[in-house]
């Protein structure tokens, strides 16, 4: 009676690597700036010293000693921040863009994970079938040198 065991598992998978690794060595200078300027802009930091510059320009601006350079209703202030917002809108979405393509990197990464775990199942199930059958091969070979043995006692030898 011979035995049958499944072959030794190999992965056919490539090793999996950080999505952050994976980003990282594809962000270029233009992706980098664009996080960093997201980040700045995005914090509490950036909102407060914005805050107080512009509480500064329209205080200095109504209460002038010398002279108003951008007199109520502050249109040079307008415009500073429109272009800053018209600027700072498109850098985001950029920001927000190699975000996506991170999440995609990701569940590409997580897809693969599964398909290892699913080979790994399947092997570890493969094998203890492969048990089960030797178990069961142990098993009726011990209960025919059972009946061996009963039937010898039997006969008298």
């Amino acid at each position: 009676m011979s035995l049958r065991f499944p072959e030794p598992f190999r992965h056919s998978h490539p090793k999996l690597r950080s999505v952050n690794e994976i980003v990282e060595e594809k962000m270029t200078l233009g992706e980098r700036t664009a996080d960093t300027v997201a980040r700045r802009m995005g914090s509490w930091r950036f909102i407060i010293i914005q805050s107080s510059i512009l509480a500064m320009w329209v205080a200095l601006n109504v209460i002038a000693i010398v002279r108003h350079w951008d007199p109520y209703p502050f249109i040079l202030m307008n415009l500073m921040l429109s272009l800053q917002a018209a600027y700072a809108a498109p850098i985001i979405m950029m920001s927000q863009n190699r975000l996506a393509s991170k999440d995609r990197i990701e569940a590409h990464n997580d897809f693969l994970v599964n398909l290892k775990s699913e080979e790994e199942a399947r092997a570890i199930l493969e094998h203890l079938e492969a048990q089960n059958e030797a178990l069961l091969a142990i098993h009726t070979s011990l209960l025919e040198l059972h009946r061996k043995a009963d039937a010898r006692i039997a006969d008298g030898g």
